[in-house]
């Protein structure tokens, strides 16, 4: 009975260890819905042929994703590019990094009042994000369309305080940036990050009336803990979202309203 008893401990035991090792392969990563939660479904069979079984925890705002990064909640995040996560880290002391550059998302302008940006009247009342970085964005974009000038000293930090120059007197709201497909019955235009702007129905290559390019410097990125930029899963992850596999699903689902990124990865 004794041994009976020993062999059943052992066979639990090693049973419990086996569940550990599965569990270690689970991989929590946070992600809007479109196109980041869209990318991630498609690459989950990919994942666990090579072991690996993803989770997608969905989020509809740009703080609480890295929020939970840094407490532990997630082993990494997809949302965000490069100029956001690094403000953001920095205002909240946060050991965050980036191990891959997966895509861009061109930002736009939207309207239901106007179908042509020379139809843009004098004193329009523009909506545009309001964290840090979205909304230098937003009006550099503007700039490009010589609708405003802003103080070259602004940078991508740009707020309407550095505008120098507005032949249109455009006023400006500052809203949270999921909220803005919601504001244009209510404004003359807004300038909507794409995956708001897909989540609510709109085609950025249809409905935009200007667009930023595909040079644009703000990568969508994997984004991770400082301790976890060598992890070996997370690198699995990360290697594949730069496949060439996700690169022609991103083509052919979004036909350039999402465009893959050049090569980019964390030093």
């Amino acid at each position: 009975m004794n041994k009976f008893l020993r062999l059943l401990v052992v066979v639990l035991f090693v049973v419990y260890l086996a569940g550990c090792v599965r569990a270690g392969d689970v991989l929590k990563v946070g992600a809007t819905p479109v196109p980041h939660a869209e990318i991630l479904e498609f690459i989950k069979p990919i994942l666990a042929e090579k072991g690996i079984k993803l989770k997608i925890v969905e989020f509809n705002d740009y703080v609480q994703p890295n929020l939970a990064l840094a407490e532990g909640e997630l082993d990494a995040n997809y949302f965000q590019h490069i100029p956001y996560l690094t403000t953001f880290s920095k205002d909240h002391r946060l050991n965050l990094d980036y191990i891959a550059g997966v895509h861009i998302e061109p930002i736009g302008f939207y309207s239901q009042k106007i179908n042509n940006i020379k139809d843009l009247r004098k004193g329009a009342v523009i909506a545009i994000p309001n964290d840090p970085t979205n909304e230098g964005r937003a009006l550099l974009l503007l700039q490009a369309y010589g609708l405003i000038k802003l103080d070259p000293e602004a940078g991508l930090q740009a707020t309407p305080l550095d505008i120098v120059e507005n032949p249109f007197e455009l006023k400006f709201h500052e809203l949270e940036a999921a909220q803005l497909p919601r504001a244009l019955p209510d404004v003359d235009g807004a300038i909507i990050n794409t995956n708001y702007a897909l989540s609510a129905g709109l085609v950025p290559l249809k409905d935009a009336l200007i667009l930023e390019n595909s040079k644009s410097p703000y990568v969508n990125v994997l984004a991770v803990r400082k301790e976890d930029v060598n992890n070996p899963k997370l690198r699995i992850l990360a290697e594949v979202l730069v496949s060439e596999e996700v690169k022609n699903f991103i083509l052919e689902k979004y036909k350039g309203a999402v465009v893959p990124a050049p090569s980019l990865k964390s030093e």
